[in-house]
C-alpha cells in the first residue's frame, strides 16, 4: 500500500448516473481517479478509497443540486469539507491545461486543480431538513405556477380565435368564476340559449362568487357575436378542458401554499422575517430556500451581495467610479427582495417614503426599487441580529449610566 499524502484535493465531476472522483497531491499529480455509481455503497467505497490515500482531503463538486444530494449527505456524515466549483469556472480553467479532450476524468482533475490553487471557493452547506423541505415545496410551487401561466395563455389564445368578446370580458388568470363558466359554456349560442337567470343559477350552484356579474358579462359578450366560426366546436372542447385543468391547478397551488406556510412558520426565524412589511409566508419560504442558513452570512453586505444588490466596480486606468450590475448572484434571492420591496412600497410608511425619495432624486422605478431592496436587507439583518420583530418606530436606547 502506498504511503498516505498529508493533504489532498478531490475533485468530483457530478453526474446523474455516476460521479468521477480525482484525488491529487500538492504537486498536482493524480493519486487516485475512478468512477463511482450514484449509489450509496459505491459512493462510500470511493470515499473510503480517497480517505485511505490522504490524511486530510478538501473536496470539490461542480453541481450542488439534486444530482449531488446523496453524495453531499454522505460526505457531511463523514465530516468532510466540500467546496463548490462552478461549471463556468471549470470550463475556463480547462483552457489552461494541455489538450482539448472533454471527459469526466479530465473535468474531475480540473476541479481538483482549481481547489488546489484557489482557497476562496464557497463551502457547500448541507441544508437542514426544514430548509430542504422548503426548497422542494417552493420549487414545486414555481413549476405549478409556470404551468398555470402557460395554460392561461393557451386558453386565451384558443378562445380569442372563435369568441374574442368573451376572451376580453374576464381575467382568467385570477377569476375562478370565469373558469367555472368555461367548463360548462364556451360558445355564444350556448350562453344565449341558457339565458341570464339559468346561467346565474348554474354558477351559484357551483359556489361562484359574483355570479350575477359573471353571468351578465357573459351574456353581453354572447349577444355581441352571432357568427359561428369554423372549428368552433373543437375549440370549445379544448377551452373546457383547459378551464378544468386550470381549476385543478389552482386548488393544488392553494393546498401547497397552506403547506408551505405551515412549514415556513416552523422555522425559528419565521416570525421575524414575516414581520418585515411586504414579506409574507410564501416569500419568506422562498427567502429561506434561496439563502439557506441566514446566520451563515457575516454581515448584511454579504447577504445583499448574494442577492445581486451591491454594484461591482469596473475600473481601468483613468476610468474610475464605474459601477455595474453583478453577473454572478442568486436570481431567486434577488427576486424575493425585489417582490417584497414592490409590495411594501404600495402602502404608506417608511418603505414608500424611501421609494419616493429615490424617485425624487431622479431614479427610475426599477432603480428606486433596487435601492429600497438594498435598504431592506440591512433592516432584515438588524432584526435577525437583535432577534426582534419589525416596528415602525425605532427602538429606544437606554441612556448609559455615568461613571463617577
Amino acid at each position: 500500500m502506498k504511503e498516505q499524502i498529508p493533504l489532498g484535493w478531490a475533485g468530483i465531476d457530478v453526474g446523474k448516473g455516476h460521479h468521477w472522483i480525482c484525488l491529487i497531491d500538492e504537486t498536482g499529480t493524480t493519486v487516485w481517479s475512478a468512477k463511482a455509481v450514484n449509489d450509496e455503497a459505491a459512493i462510500l467505497d470511493a470515499v473510503s478509497s480517497v480517505l485511505a490515500r490522504a490524511d486530510e482531503v478538501v473536496w470539490g463538486v461542480d453541481v450542488t443540486g439534486t444530482m449531488s444530494g446523496l453524495l453531499l449527505a454522505l460526505l457531511a456524515a463523514h465530516g468532510q469539507r466540500v467546496r463548490y466549483v462552478p461549471g463556468r469556472t471549470v470550463n475556463q480553467m480547462s483552457v489552461a491545461y494541455r489538450g482539448e479532450a472533454k471527459t469526466d476524468a479530465r473535468d474531475a482533475y480540473v476541479i481538483a486543480e482549481t481547489l488546489r490553487h484557489r482557497g476562496d471557493l464557497q463551502e457547500v452547506e448541507v441544508s437542514t431538513s426544514l430548509v430542504t423541505e422548503l426548497r422542494l415545496l417552493v420549487t414545486h410551487r414555481t413549476d405549478l405556477v409556470g404551468d398555470r401561466v402557460r395554460m392561461v395563455n393557451r386558453l386565451r389564445d384558443v378562445l380569442s380565435g372563435y369568441f374574442p368578446a368573451l376572451e376580453r370580458s374576464f381575467d382568467y388568470a385570477h377569476s375562478r368564476g370565469a373558469l367555472t363558466l368555461l367548463t360548462g359554456y364556451q360558445t355564444p349560442q350556448a350562453i344565449r340559449r341558457t339565458g341570464a337567470s339559468r346561467l346565474r343559477a348554474w354558477l351559484v350552484k357551483r359556489k361562484v362568487r359574483s355570479a350575477d356579474q359573471i353571468a351578465a358579462a357573459a351574456l353581453v359578450a354572447a349577444k355581441a357575436q352571432q357568427t359561428v366560426v369554423p372549428g368552433q366546436d373543437v375549440a370549445a372542447s379544448i377551452v373546457a378542458d383547459l378551464a378544468t385543468q386550470l381549476l385543478a391547478i389552482g386548488s393544488r397551488i392553494s393546498e401547497l401554499d397552506a403547506r408551505i406556510t405551515s412549514t415556513f412558520r416552523a422555522h425559528p426565524q419565521a416570525e421575524i422575517i414575516e414581520s418585515l412589511p411586504g414579506m409574507g409566508p410564501i416569500l419568506g419560504a422562498e427567502l429561506i430556500a434561496a439563502a439557506g442558513d441566514l446566520n451563515g452570512y457575516a454581515n448584511a453586505g454579504r447577504l445583499a451581495s448574494a442577492a445581486g444588490l451591491v454594484p461591482v466596480p469596473r475600473d481601468s486606468g483613468r476610468r474610475t467610479g464605474n459601477l455595474h450590475r453583478p453577473q454572478r448572484y442568486s436570481r431567486k434571492l434577488r427576486r424575493v427582495f425585489y417582490l417584497s420591496a414592490s409590495a411594501a412600497m404600495m402602502r404608506e410608511g417608511p418603505n414608500r417614503d424611501y421609494y419616493l425619495k429615490k424617485r425624487g432624486q431622479g431614479h427610475g422605478h426599477v432603480q428606486a426599487l433596487i435601492a429600497l431592496s438594498r435598504r431592506r436587507v440591512d433592516v432584515l439583518w438588524a432584526l435577525l441580529r437583535d432577534n426582534r420583530l419589525f416596528e415602525i418606530a425605532p427602538p429606544t436606547r437606554e441612556p448609559m449610566a455615568r461613571t463617577a
